[in-house]
């Protein structure tokens, strides 16, 4: 790690629990994902010139026109998965980006799967992560929305890009009882879903709006 970005992690601690706070006002209220985000340095994620802002609550370019999500997204979509507060035992992210998602998600689940489709950005995620000490996140260049089939079925499923529908393969690969939360847009409009398997089919709920980069195929 730079130096730079060493001595911002020496006051990080105080910044975090700020940043907790904050999302407590905000609304979330899982205490399980509020402690995950408190353990997570957020501004190892970041390009070393936006550090000092990896703890406000707003989404921060990343390059390839990309973003890392707010502190507020991360947790909303995290609460989503978690539903009741039940941890899914196995997870797959769609978007690995920075890696910073993937991290909060090693603290909740036995096992994480993510994919990115930009090879650049996976390699600055892969070294985020071994930083961060996220040794249960295994990730793969390819195309999201194809899942991963040899892995499945998964508990969970959280997609961090914006769909114009829910990926028939991503759908196939959630375990009955599972929980999948994905940003779809309909008209220019874009809002957060939580798709629920049961064993007679699927339940689709939206429930807030979003803004998310689209999620685009093939590999970049």
């Amino acid at each position: 790690m730079s130096t730079a970005n060493s001595g911002i992690g020496m006051t990080s601690q105080r910044t975090r629990l700020r940043m907790v706070e904050r999302l407590r006002t905000q609304g979330i209220r899982d205490e399980v994902i509020l402690g995950a985000m408190g353990e997570v340095p957020r501004h190892i994620f970041v390009d070393e010139a936006l550090a000092s802002r990896a703890y406000e609550d707003m989404a921060l370019p990343l390059g390839f026109g990309q973003t890392i999500s707010s502190p507020y997204t991360v947790a909303r979509m995290l609460e989503l998965l978690r539903g009741g507060g039940v941890t899914p035992g196995k997870v797959l992210e769609i978007g690995t980006g920075c890696g910073y998602q993937a991290a909060v998600l090693s603290r909740l689940a036995r096992e994480v799967y993510s994919i990115e489709r930009l090879a650049p950005l996976l390699t600055k995620a892969r070294r985020h992560l071994r930083d961060a000490r996220a040794h249960n996140v295994r990730v793969r260049n390819a195309d999201g929305q194809l899942g991963m089939p040899e892995q499945a079925p998964f508990d969970g499923i959280v997609v961090a890009a914006a769909a114009t529908h829910v990926p028939q393969p991503l759908r196939e690969q959630l375990a009955v009882g599972g929980r999948l939360v994905i940003p779809l847009t309909n008209r220019d409009k874009q809002a957060l879903h939580v798709i629920e398997r049961t064993a007679q089919g699927y339940v689709d709920r939206k429930v807030e709006d979003a803004r998310f980069v689209p999620l685009l195929a093939g590999l970049g």
